[in-house]
């Protein structure tokens, strides 16, 4: 599938906002409501992992087919349906000038065209997507495949926000574009201080953090002097950075910037596809799992 393909197909954020939903429309609360998140399905990722070659290899991506299309079937067979669909990287395993890049991101744009279209994707980059030192070239590529890089949009009265975490994790050959979204993400703060925005929620590949804002730096984490700055400026808009969300170990995970009603809780699941560190084993009729948010209700889980 070209870009030009995806681009009849996916929504794709542009302007640095998604226009499925209408901001003046859905600055207001309207009800409860939930929305589905996955990360990383990294086609190609099963076979380099389990080759022990996870830098280059990847030439096989047969399973994660399967598997994003057992979970796109089950997200379009539930009712109601959900306000959104967020796919949070890595998209894809190879990296920027890697082989298999094409091919990889044809077969995921092919999947995830079978996604029912009221149910908005949300695209989120990884380091795989826009490489572990993006370039402006590398984030140009993002765009043009998946739609913009960082972006906001209000759903049910809550603020969304997407960021591109590469930028804080190696800025060093694009020092500009990171400039740029921390002066767009001041002004969206200032944007929801005045608004009175009541709950506001980011989506990144790489979390602030785990389980503290102190532990130690980590493969799944920013480090500690890049969390602690960020951490500082959301406090500073009157927002507290709250408890890393759904995601767990995933490099994918939310966190809820405002305190979140009582009804809401920290959903940790196993991934649609590659497990990474410790997590449980799919009893043998659940081939792989979803994390279901719902806003305010209780959120649940639902196992394919």
């Amino acid at each position: 599938m070209s870009a030009a393909e995806a681009g009849g197909v996916f929504r794709r954020a542009r302007g640095r906002t998604l226009d499925a939903f209408l901001s003046e429309k859905e600055r207001e609360w309207k009800g409860p409501f939930y929305f589905i998140q996955g990360a990383d399905p990294q086609f190609g990722l099963m076979k380099a992992w389990s080759t022990g070659d996870s830098d280059s290899g990847g030439d096989e991506w047969g399973q994660e087919i399967r598997l994003t299309e057992q979970a796109v079937e089950a997200i379009n067979k539930l009712k109601p349906k959900p306000k959104f669909f967020v796919l949070c990287g890595d998209l894809i395993h190879a990296m920027p000038g890697m082989p298999w890049r094409k091919e990889q991101t044809a077969d995921l744009q092919r999947v995830l065209a079978r996604v029912d279209r009221d149910i908005p994707l949300v695209l989120v980059s990884g380091n795989h997507d826009v490489g572990n030192t993006p370039t402006p070239e590398t984030v140009a590529e993002f765009q043009r495949t998946w739609g913009d890089d960082y972006f906001s949009f209000w759903v049910g009265g809550v603020l969304f926000l997407v960021l591109n975490s590469q930028f804080w994790y190696d800025a060093s050959r694009c020092p500009a574009l990171k400039q740029a979204q921390d002066q767009w993400l001041d002004q969206q703060l200032r944007v929801a201080g005045r608004r009175h925005c009541q709950h506001a929620i980011v989506f990144q590949h790489i979390p602030l953090f785990l389980r503290s804002i102190d532990e130690d730096d980590d493969y799944f984490n920013l480090t500690k002097s890049v969390r602690k700055e960020v951490a500082n400026k959301l406090t500073r808009a009157g927002r507290d950075p709250g408890p890393q969300g759904l995601a767990g170990r995933w490099r994918g995970g939310f966190q809820i910037l405002l305190p979140p009603p009582a009804a809401w809780r920290r959903v940790e699941k196993m991934g649609i596809w590659t497990q990474l560190g410790s997590v449980p084993s799919p009893a043998p009729h659940r081939q792989c799992g979803l994390g279901q948010a719902a806003w305010p209700s209780q959120p649940q889980c639902t196992h394919l």
